[in-house]
């Protein structure tokens, strides 16, 4: 079974064991850049409790990895977040502050400041990431089209910070590594020559030597059970989610095209 905690801590040592350091996004805008690198980033979408147990696997073998939170009650776990942080890891905003305020750039930004603020109570927030909102028509990231978010103490946001055609790009949207095309918004250009749907074929290209030098992998922590349970719950969910996302995807496209 794909995306449990076992196969996770599994990825997770085969990835130290073949020399690879991980860092957090906020070390990678700082330059704190090793020649082998993982940049571990997690976007808290729902049940918060589950990062709690992924950051404690992380923190046992030594590492620290990003997690990033939105405000809604879903993710913003006061307890959650505060004991991630003290276990050494990084803390951010996944902002959707334009999907919260059906595009108003003005009332979008004061409650981005807002929620930072908020969010800095608990960590020296110096990153930001957007969460993809794919039922809502507003791109979050437009934000920035009449802002700069450096402007509020914000050293970087992934989709504009990072050099995607150097760093590989790899994602658990779709409840897949390959789920590209399920993704309404959580897509980077990049020179992806290398295409993996399991956990266990990264496992094995980490092993065969075959895996990018610098690489950057988004988990939704939600997605990560051992509980049987919460395992096929996630699962029937997730594919009727695909499903949705894909007719979105499709009718958007349809849309582009008769214009």
């Amino acid at each position: 079974m794909d995306f449990t905690l076992k196969i996770y801590r599994r990825l997770i040592e085969t990835l130290q064991s073949e020399g690879y350091s991980f860092i957090t996004f906020e070390d990678y805008c700082l330059g704190k850049i090793p020649e082998r690198f993982v940049m571990l980033r997690h976007d808290v979408d729902l049940r918060a409790g589950h990062s709690y147990i992924t950051a404690k696997i992380e923190a046992a073998l030594g590492i620290r990895a990003s997690y990033y939170f939105r405000v809604v009650p879903q993710s913003n776990r006061p307890d959650i977040i505060r004991a991630i942080a003290q276990l050494g890891h990084e803390i951010g905003y996944h902002y959707e502050d334009m999907s919260l305020f059906n595009g108003n750039a003005e009332k979008s930004l004061a409650h981005f400041q807002q929620q930072l603020a908020y969010f800095r109570n608990f960590y020296p927030v110096k990153t930001i990431s957007m969460h993809g909102s794919p039922t809502s028509k507003y791109d979050n990231k437009d934000l920035w089209k009449s802002s700069n978010y450096k402007d509020y103490g914000v050293i970087g946001e992934p989709y504009f910070d990072v050099d995607f055609t150097k760093v590989f790009y790899l994602t658990d949207t779709g409840r897949m590594w390959n789920g590209d095309r399920y993704s309404v918004r959580d897509k980077v250009k990049s020179n992806r020559i290398k295409d993996y749907r399991t956990t266990k074929q990264l496992i094995k290209a980490v092993e065969s030597g075959f895996f990018p030098p610098m690489v950057m992998i988004t988990t939704h922590p939600q997605r990560w059970t051992n509980n049987p349970v919460e395992w096929f719950v996630e699962f029937m969910i997730q594919g009727i989610k695909n499903k949705m996302k894909w007719l979105l995807i499709k009718k958007n496209t349809n849309k582009a095209k008769s214009i």
